[in-house]
């Protein structure tokens, strides 16, 4: 998404109005349009960059340093009990705008399910499959199929060395 489309550039540079919560020279954070809770709160680079992983080290340290100085100050006003703090990468992932962006969202002892619980389904792994997931991941290498299952991972990373240290 170009930049001069992308709806957090134009909050970023104030041709898009928001409830602006906080800002610095690198970082605004703004309330959440559609808050899952009172206080939901968005914190985004001024920088236009599509995903986290877009982002130079230093300016995505800058951006967190941010998300948990904003998880405090809304934790504090909402008088929450808790905080989720949610970052998602590309489409598949449900990332609504190609803009790098944390959820900063009060949460409270009476609401439903809490954290990951409460978006996705807990897919059981024997040892043998974390380890080699482990190791896929510290390789660096991912499976050559877009459709990703632990089987699939299993599959293709057993067919290279079987012998790892899982020490990291």
């Amino acid at each position: 998404m170009a930049e001069e489309k992308c709806l957090f550039c134009g909050i970023a540079t104030g041709k898009v109005p928001a409830k602006k919560v906080y800002e610095d020279a690198k970082t605004i954070a703004f309330l959440d349009i559609n808050p899952r809770n009172p206080g939901h709160t968005l914190v985004v680079p001024k920088k236009h960059y599509e995903t986290l992983l877009d982002m130079p080290d230093k300016e995505a340290v800058n951006l967190f340093a941010s998300v948990k100085k904003l998880a405090g100050q809304v934790m504090t006003a909402m008088k929450a009990d808790g905080i989720s703090i949610g970052q998602s990468n590309g489409v598949a992932a449900g990332q609504l705008v190609q803009h790098v962006h944390f959820h900063v969202i009060p949460r409270f002892m009476n609401e439903g399910p809490i954290g990951l619980e409460g978006i996705l389904q807990v897919k059981k792994m024997d040892d043998k499959m974390l380890d080699q997931v482990a190791n896929a991941i510290k390789k660096g290498k991912m499976p050559a199929s877009k459709q990703l299952t632990p089987e699939k991972i299993v599959r293709e990373s057993a067919m290279e060395d079987e012998d790892f240290d899982l020490d990291i």
